[in-house]
């Protein structure tokens, strides 16, 4: 199945014993837009940061989990540069007005005719074939 993944999808399966799995499943063929793949650098390190703070993690297994995360990305998650899709832009962001900041993830979607794999309604309605992570899940046969 080839999929589009979100940033805000993406940080938090990264954060995940059972996300990390599954952004390693065979049948996944991930990719990400650039400014996605830039979001989820600065989102996962913010998180992370939030989560120390609030004692459920200890500062010592931050720099291990980054480089997890890292990782998984490179080796999981082909980022896409915005030359293959720029074309696209005044097209995508029609598609999603409420939030046009995240165009570039539906123009990587229509370029690539993939799915978007999401749990931000902004997408829902694009046009575009969207996957929430509940739905993923039963579609694969994972529990």
């Amino acid at each position: 199945m080839k999929l589009v993944i979100d940033a805000n999808i993406l940080v938090g399966e990264l954060l995940r014993k059972r996300g990390q799995e599954l952004l390693k499943n065979p049948q996944l063929i991930l990719y990400i837009a650039q400014k996605a793949l830039d979001e989820t650098n600065y989102e996962l390190k913010r998180r992370l940061t939030i989560i120390i703070s609030q004692g459920r993690l200890d500062k010592a297994l931050e720099t291990e989990i980054l480089t997890r995360a890292t990782e998984l990305r490179e080796n999981y998650i082909t980022p896409v540069p915005l030359s293959v899709y720029a074309e696209l832009e005044i097209e995508a962001k029609k598609r999603i007005p409420r939030d046009p900041n995240d165009w570039e993830t539906v123009a990587l979607s229509l370029a690539l005719s993939a799915d978007i794999w999401t749990e931000d309604q902004d997408f829902f309605g694009c046009g575009c074939p969207t996957w929430t992570t509940e739905t993923l899940l039963l579609q694969m046969g994972i529990e």
